[in-house]
């Protein structure tokens, strides 16, 4: 969860956007990103994005994460203000945003790198892993 003044909370989506959008890159996985139509998104947010990655063992795309706008929907709730700069008491704008559903990443990498015999390991995960393929 991120809170934000009204006026930056779209600022902060798009860096948000960029975050998860730098993750997949990174891992060098397909993906694209949705923005949600009204009657798929939840009633409490102003704007969602989905990111999903192509499943080519289930043909088709799979959600991997999430980023929503709020306004001051969930503040309004919560009571969750800021005095401005006017010293009059406003309502913070609130953004959610869910990193990567591993089961599907990790099944995407397994996917999407196979090569004749082995598995190769993403260049950017080779310091966590130790080893740069799976035989």
């Amino acid at each position: 969860m991120r809170i934000e003044k009204p006026e930056n909370s779209y600022a902060a989506l798009d860096e948000m956007i960029a975050h998860v959008e730098s993750l997949v890159n990174a891992l060098g996985l397909k993906y694209r990103i949705l923005r949600l139509c009204g009657g798929d998104m939840s009633f409490t947010s102003a704007i969602t994005y989905d990111f999903e990655l192509w499943s080519a063992a289930q043909g088709r795309w799979l959600e991997i994460s999430s980023v929503s706008n709020f306004e001051s929907y969930q503040a309004n709730r919560l009571k969750c203000r800021y005095k401005d700069q006017d010293g009059k008491m406003q309502l913070v704008h609130t953004l959610n945003g869910s990193s990567l559903a591993l089961p599907r990443v990790v099944a995407a990498l397994l996917e999407d790198n196979q090569k004749e015999g082995y598995i190769e390991i993403p260049e950017v995960l080779r310091p966590y892993t130790g080893f740069d393929r799976i035989d």
